[in-house]
């Protein structure tokens, strides 16, 4: 996995009644791109995130 500052981190949801999570990684601490992230959630949480296999990244590219 790997990604740039701007990208969206996309948690799904694991648990049926959970929503799935977004928010827009703001620092990229391992080299390359690779994990881990700080990303900052559309609640306006910050957070350092180790991506599992339930996330995915949206480029900011195709975003646009």
């Amino acid at each position: 996995m790997q990604a740039e500052i701007g990208d969206q981190l996309h948690i799904h949801s694991r648990s049926v009644g959970m929503t799935d999570q977004k928010g827009e990684i703001i620092e990229v601490r391992g080299t390359d791109g690779e994990p881990p992230y700080v990303v900052r959630f559309e609640d306006g949480h910050t957070g350092l995130i180790y991506p599992g296999p339930d996330c995915n990244i949206e480029h900011r590219e195709a975003l646009r």
